[in-house]
């Protein structure tokens, strides 16, 4: 298992958005950290295949991004998702089951363990609109994983998340790395600090870092200051 970034970049008119990145992702959890402006959403949209790169190519495991295979092995939580507040959590799980080509009967069974998960099952009847912050995030953390994806991308997944809403996902992410590709956009460092294999510092555009975080802790936490700057 294997997502390969080949020499991407991302121009807006005057802007280079996301320069030339090459990496090549296995198995494992990946804190992806930087300064707002940096490129982080700009580079995660393009993998996610929702932004076309203006040069370089994006592949899992040979598939390419733009290929209808890609998207069977994605899931994506974007920063600020989208969402129908008049949806009940249950029914909007089941809509977007239905978008990802999911089997009806493996769909309604998916929604009710990720209820679970997510401890959303008690206001799983209710309207989206009634859900606080961090409800609405779980459930965003509920689709991003309904279609068991190989290659998850989170952007600030733990946002209105409490702490020990954080340490059970933080827990969750540790489980699923061990199977799956899972990139994490997030400011909260110590979000990363006990379940990430690798992390990838990046600044205007550029990953200036990328490398095991207990081998270079002290050098990352060192680092941080001079990404916003």
């Amino acid at each position: 298992m294997e997502l390969v970034i080949d020499r991407v970049s991302k121009q807006y008119e005057n802007h280079i958005a996301v320069d030339r990145i090459s990496l090549r992702l296995r198995e494992g959890v990946y804190g992806l950290l930087g300064a707002n402006g940096a490129g982080k959403t700009t580079l995660m949209r393009v993998i996610c295949g929702i932004l076309k790169p203006t040069s370089g190519s994006v592949y899992f495991d040979g598939i390419e991004v733009k290929e209808e295979g890609y998207r069977a092995i994605l899931g994506y939580l974007p920063q600020d998702f989208g969402y129908y507040p008049e949806f009940t959590g249950k029914d909007f799980l089941l809509y977007i089951a239905a978008l990802k080509g999911m089997e009806k009967r493996v769909a309604k069974k998916k929604t009710e363990e990720l209820l679970d998960l997510v401890a959303l099952q008690t206001v799983a009847e209710k309207k989206i609109k009634s859900y606080s912050g961090g409800m609405k995030q779980r459930l965003g953390i509920a689709q991003a994983l309904l279609n068991e994806p190989k290659l998850l991308i989170l952007d600030e997944p733990t946002t209105g998340l409490d702490p020990g809403e954080r340490v059970k996902f933080r827990n969750l992410l540790a489980e699923l790395g061990k199977k799956s590709i899972i990139l994490l956009s997030t400011h909260i460092i110590s979000d990363l600090e006990d379940i990430t294999d690798e992390v990838l510092l990046m600044k205007s555009g550029e990953i200036v870092y990328q490398g095991k975080w207990e081998e270079k802790k002290r050098w990352v936490r060192g680092a941080l200051p001079s990404l916003f700057y």
